[in-house]
């Protein structure tokens, strides 16, 4: 549909309600337009046209979207009942990761930040293999890591879904050099300190140099003008 093809959210969102308006009992439409309204954060109205979408095609891959939208909302209860909801050996594996994805934001939520870390740790995470939701685990689980203060491990978990997401869905890369930053700014730091020490060094040789160059200019012209000051007042 054309929602799914807009580059803009928000277009997207008005390209839905359009469809919305022609075909209002038609599931795949109520789908689009709960994903165009998620998309857009909106997440009161996503998470009705989900629910009808849901009912309509007595499809369990909303739930993850569904809980989301719960959890964004602030009822974290209820987000994480729709996570117990599921069926998992009825949901294909995507969504069974997508789940275990917003269980841990979920956790995070609550303060649980081992729990958060727990949920994602399933064996595609160190699977040398990737799925098309690689980027979207290794990157949850790098969120998961730095709420727990486990900073090194995440950093390791951002670059693995750096490197398993060549077409930007994520903002790994972007997080990864946020964590590096804090190292090039101390490094800028020194530098800029080590050059404010060496151009102070520079002033004061250059200060020197002068004050040599005026006692030598004074000497000679003492020389020039026979007795100094001191030697006219000895006589």
């Amino acid at each position: 549909m054309a929602a799914s093809l807009a580059d803009d959210p928000e277009q997207g969102y008005a390209y839905a309600q359009a469809a919305k308006r022609l075909a209002a009992r038609v599931g795949v439409v109520r789908e689009t337009c709960g994903i165009a309204a998620y998309q857009t954060g909106r997440w009161a109205e996503a998470l009705s046209e989900l629910r009808a979408a849901r009912r309509m095609t007595g499809r369990d891959e909303y739930l993850p979207m569904m809980a989301d939208c719960e959890r964004a909302l602030g009822r974290l209860d209820r987000a994480l009942a729709l996570v117990r909801e599921a069926s998992t050996a009825d949901l294909d594996r995507a969504t069974q990761i997508e789940l275990r994805i917003v269980e841990s934001g979920i956790r995070r939520d609550q303060g649980l930040h081992d729990a958060a870390v727990l949920a994602l740790q399933v064996p595609e995470l160190t699977s040398g293999r990737l799925r098309p939701w690689s980027a979207r685990l290794f990157y949850a689980y790098a969120d998961a890591l730095l709420a727990a203060g486990r900073a090194d491990e995440a950093r390791d978990a951002f670059v693995r879904a750096a490197e398993a997401d060549p077409d930007g869905e994520t903002d790994a890369a972007d997080r990864l050099d946020e964590l590096d930053g804090i190292e090039f700014d101390d490094l800028e730091d020194d530098d800029l300190e080590d050059d404010a020490e060496a151009d102070d060094f520079e002033e004061a040789e250059e200060e020197e140099a002068e004050d040599d160059a005026a006692d030598a200019k004074d000497a000679g012209g003492e020389d020039a003008g026979g007795e100094s000051p001191t030697a006219s007042r000895s006589g």
